[in-house]
């Protein structure tokens, strides 16, 4: 198995990217399409505990879309083989002194990349 393949890398990097600015512009429909359409996926988040993607697009969908904007920092994208990823970054908030944390499982389908587990949460 190779680690960090340069062309498996630059694409789950591209994905990444293209979720964060998905995620703090609340495009609802590039959010949803990056997540694994399956009763099986799993995010489980600062305050919500969500499993299927029903779940999870039910969360979005009555998540309020104001004050998303955030930095990251320690990011890290480790790819394996050709179709699986993980990565993990922290985040900030203007105005806020907490850290949060997020980490994606990413595995590569037909379709494309897509975050099949998730976990953020925030250090208080």
């Amino acid at each position: 198995m190779q680690i960090n393949h340069p062309e498996t890398l630059s694409a789950v990097t591209a994905a990444f990217y293209r979720y964060e600015q998905a995620l703090i512009t609340n495009d609802i429909p590039v959010l949803d399409a990056l997540f694994w359409h399956d009763e099986r996926t799993v995010r489980l988040g600062a305050g919500e505990n969500l499993y299927g993607i029903d779940a999870i697009r039910d969360f979005r969908a009555a998540r309020p879309s104001a004050g998303l904007m955030r930095a990251l920092s320690n990011t890290v994208i480790t790819t394996f083989g050709d179709d699986y990823a993980v990565c993990s970054t922290e985040f900030t908030r203007e105005g806020s002194a907490h850290i949060g944390r997020q980490q994606q499982t990413w595995v590569k389908h037909a379709e494309g990349w897509r975050i099949v587990a998730a976990h953020v949460s925030v250090m208080r």
